[in-house]
């Protein structure tokens, strides 16, 4: 297996990872937990950040290292539109981190009220990072260009 191939999988599975945490999180997030509960969704939220940074990684290595030149990338709208919105997903993902941050230490059967907003936000995220394969798939097939 070449190079790229194996740079792309890193890729796609990377953020396929992202997805499934993010979606674990919407799932697993309600309004009335225990620090216990907390704590696994804590997890979660470290494995997302992990993976996130290795979607990055991965792209930026696609981007500038190996296959299609950088210009076919940095010269197509669609590519930007899905930087930005993973950028977002990942500005939005801050209070949530240092939410669960915070909240996780205490005795393993206190209760915490999770906000309202936010059990939003991670809906948003989740909601954006369904868009961004859509673009990803848009690119592939040259649009943009």
């Amino acid at each position: 297996m070449n190079e790229l191939i194996i740079v792309r999988y890193i890729h796609f599975i990377s953020f396929m990872v992202v997805f499934a945490m993010v979606f674990a999180e919407s799932r697993l997030v309600h309004e009335n937990m225990t620090r216990a509960e907390l704590r696994r969704v804590f997890k979660i939220d470290g494995i997302y950040g992990l993976f996130a940074l290795i979607v990055v990684g991965a792209g930026l290595y696609l981007w500038f290292g190996i296959g299609k030149p950088a210009e076919y990338y940095s010269n197509n709208p669609i590519f930007w539109t899905k930087v930005i919105l993973f950028l977002v997903v990942g500005t939005l993902s801050i209070w949530p981190t240092m939410f669960f941050f915070k909240e996780r230490k205490g005795h393993s059967d206190e209760p915490v009220i999770v906000p309202r907003r936010l059990r939003f936000i991670i809906r948003v995220e989740l909601t954006l990072l369904v868009i961004i394969p859509l673009l990803a798939a848009l690119m592939a097939q040259g649009v943009g260009l």
